[in-house]
């Protein structure tokens, strides 16, 4: 780890986040959860929101993924979407389902705005609750090419958080 430069559990406590918090909306696999804490931790995220039946840590299965990101991601848990949702709107952040919608931006076209956001990643089958997408300030979509028109919401995490980020790794904020 000295080699290739990487901060400490302590360090990367202290460091500075990127003002994006992560929703995962129902999700059912420990997998995708595990996976979701290794990308925030990639791109130093300020926390995720575990809302619904989405797995919380401990557990040997997300601990498989995330490799350790249990412990350097804040997080927190809601018993449900529209909790976290509302709790995020009070607290000043903008909210963005991640989610094939009408009216939905697609991702090289968002403007990140000037204030912290939240991304709302929907259940691997039924998507972003219909109830959450009413309070949200838009919607982000992933260009697809191919025919499925669906990603693994671990993929999709990491592409949608690398944009956000991507600005400021390119303008030296990070």
């Amino acid at each position: 780890m000295d080699e290739l430069g990487r901060m400490s559990v302590d360090e990367f406590r202290q460091a500075e986040k990127n003002p994006v918090m992560v929703v995962l909306d129902n999700i059912r696999s420990m997998h995708n959860v595990g996976s979701v804490f290794r990308t925030a931790d990639a791109f130093l995220a300020e926390g995720i929101c575990l809302c619904g039946y989405t797995p919380q840590p401990p557990h040997r299965d997300i601990h498989k993924t995330a490799l350790g990101a249990t412990e350097t991601v804040d997080w927190l848990y809601f018993p449900t979407t529209m909790e976290a949702v509302t709790t995020l709107k009070q607290r000043g952040y903008q909210l963005f389902a991640i989610e094939q919608a009408e009216g939905s931006i697609s991702l090289e076209k968002f403007t990140l705005p000037n204030q912290k956001i939240a991304l709302i990643f929907g259940n691997e089958v039924e998507g972003v609750d219909s109830e959450v997408l009413k309070l949200c300030d838009g919607c982000i979509e992933i260009p697809q090419l191919g025919m499925k028109h669906s990603l693994n919401i671990s993929v999709a995490a990491g592409i949608v958080l690398w944009e956000m980020v991507r600005g400021r790794i390119s303008n030296n904020e990070c």
